[in-house]
């Protein structure tokens, strides 16, 4: 059976987007399917807007499927009655680039975010207030967090993972019970959040003795094996640190006042400058024995409902004459015919097959035709049944005086016991980037480009990448086989062209 399978990490994948992130004890399902965060940290008001893509890529390279964030007020509303959210400051254009880049979201809006900035991240403005009681419930303060939230909870609900977004979870404050001063509070925020739209999962970050003022024993690599083993989830705090530009840091006021210097390098994996160092390697290797980076495979059949609109049609179209691609037709790739058969007998291609077709019942691989073989016995049912013919151009001549017959696809009426089948719903799958993806037989992608086709009888036997096709960071290998894989991709030297064979 036709398969496909796409080298991303988890956060790749498609998946229903009706339930979201769960969590049960100390496991999470994301979509109703088991999901173990792998966050790291990288905060974009820390890192050049030009510098974005890099640091995410090299996260997802080293393994990460989670990115977290904290969203500083005091930066997006410097004054009462301004805002920013532009450049350096564009939340939206960052969650959606993280989603492009195929990663989650948990997103800390605060309003507190500590995070070692000036004032934890609140407007100075709001020390105007002789009677302010910040993180209370007190009128000066939730007044004042209804007006930002007002301005940023719009920008956050579309991008939330109900809504196809890459949010799959939102901070409360942080570490609110260290500072307790009043017990409503965290009921506020909480209002204050879904009240607005935000329907994922809500969560707090804290301190706790069992986890000693927030850090474990031990150096980081071996910490983030153990919790590895157990199955859990973690996020790594910072991946990158990056920098506190300008007068953006605060202070230490235990046990003595000490203000805090503009490098947030953090000793991340990711060095301030956003340079690999022995830390990222470790983890790497670390993450991917856990398969935090895997091969996903979906079936021919499962994967049609990520395709355009099939075409439906009473009699057989060629690739050039379909109704695809601003109605420029098929050019290269695979056609699949499927049409409803009521009984078993003798199906013959009449030559209409061009090049290769391999044919199912009801889903089932029942046979292949190709330019020699021209006729397959179909096994008796009962009832309707789908006849699907999964048809491949394997290249048109390129020379000689039969150019002008070169169309592909099926190219006539295919015979079930002598009477042309009709009916059918034609699904072009051009292999263009868009189209989801031991070897038999298929098609090769990295980054989205075609490298060529494949097949284990030769006479080619390795397809030439490229240097300048692949990232510094990661690369996608997209592979659609037609028969069966084991999955193992080797990356050679040299060249394995093989000898020339025909085509039968």
């Amino acid at each position: 059976m036709p398969q496909f399978f796409s080298r991303t990490p988890v956060g790749g994948r498609r998946l229903s987007r009706k339930l979201g992130l769960h969590a049960n004890n100390s496991q999470f399902t994301l979509a109703g399917e088991p999901f173990r965060i792998l966050g790291g940290s990288v905060h974009y008001f820390r890192v050049p807007s030009a510098y974005w893509r890099d640091r995410l890529m090299k996260a997802k390279a080293c393994g990460i499927n989670t990115i977290t964030t904290y969203v500083p007020w005091s930066l997006h509303q410097p004054e009462r009655d301004v805002f920013n959210f532009q450049t350096q400051l564009d939340l939206e254009s960052y969650i959606s680039l993280v989603a492009e880049l195929g990663l989650w979201v948990i997103l800390r809006p605060g309003p507190y975010i500590s995070a070692e900035l000036d004032l934890g991240g609140l407007p100075s403005w709001l020390l105007q207030d002789e009677n302010m009681r910040l993180r209370t419930t007190y009128p000066g303060f939730t007044d004042a967090v209804n007006v930002f939230f007002d301005k940023l909870i719009p920008k956050i609900v579309p991008l939330q993972f109900k809504k196809g977004g890459p949010i799959i979870a939102i901070q409360l404050d942080d570490s609110y019970g260290s500072y307790a001063k009043d017990n409503r509070y965290m009921a506020f925020i909480k209002e204050a959040l879904t009240s607005r739209g935000v329907s994922e999962m809500l969560l707090t970050s804290d301190l706790s003795n069992g986890l000693k003022a927030g850090g474990v024993n031990g150096d980081m690599v071996s910490t983030v094996r153990e919790i590895l083993r157990r199955g859990m989830s973690i996020n790594l705090y910072m991946f990158h640190g990056g920098t506190s530009f300008g007068f953006m840091s605060g202070a230490l006021g235990i046990p003595s006042y000490k203000a805090i210097v503009p490098s947030y390098d953090y000793d991340a994996p990711l060095s301030e400058a956003g340079e690999y160092t022995p830390k990222y390697h470790l983890l790497r290797d670390l993450f991917s024995r856990y398969n935090t980076i895997m091969y996903n495979h979906l079936s021919l059949w499962d994967a049609l409902s990520f395709t355009e609109e099939p075409f439906k049609s009473a009699t057989p179209v060629n690739m050039e004459n379909l109704p695809v691609n601003n109605k420029n037709g098929q050019s290269q790739g695979y056609t699949l015919y499927e049409t409803t058969i009521t009984s078993g007998g003798l199906l013959k291609s009449g030559d209409n097959v061009r090049d290769r077709a391999l044919v199912f019942v009801d889903r089932r691989y029942i046979g292949f035709f190709k330019r020699n073989t021209l006729e397959m016995a179909v096994p008796d049912g009962e009832g309707k049944r789908t006849l699907s013919l999964l048809v491949e151009n394997c290249g048109r001549v390129h020379r000689g005086k039969d150019l002008d017959k070169q169309r592909k696809g099926l190219v006539g009426d295919v015979l079930l016991n002598g009477t042309p089948l009709r009916d059918f719903t034609i699904y072009s799958l051009d292999m263009k980037p868009r189209f989801l993806c031991g070897w038999g037989r298929g098609v090769v992608f990295i980054n989205g480009l075609n490298l060529g086709r494949y097949w284990s009888s030769g006479p080619q036997q390795a397809l030439y990448l490229p240097g300048p096709f692949l990232n510094s960071g990661m690369n996608q290998i997209i592979a659609f086989e037609e028969q069966e894989a084991d999955y193992k991709i080797q990356l050679e030297d040299t060249h394995d062209l093989g000898m020339t064979a025909d085509i039968k």
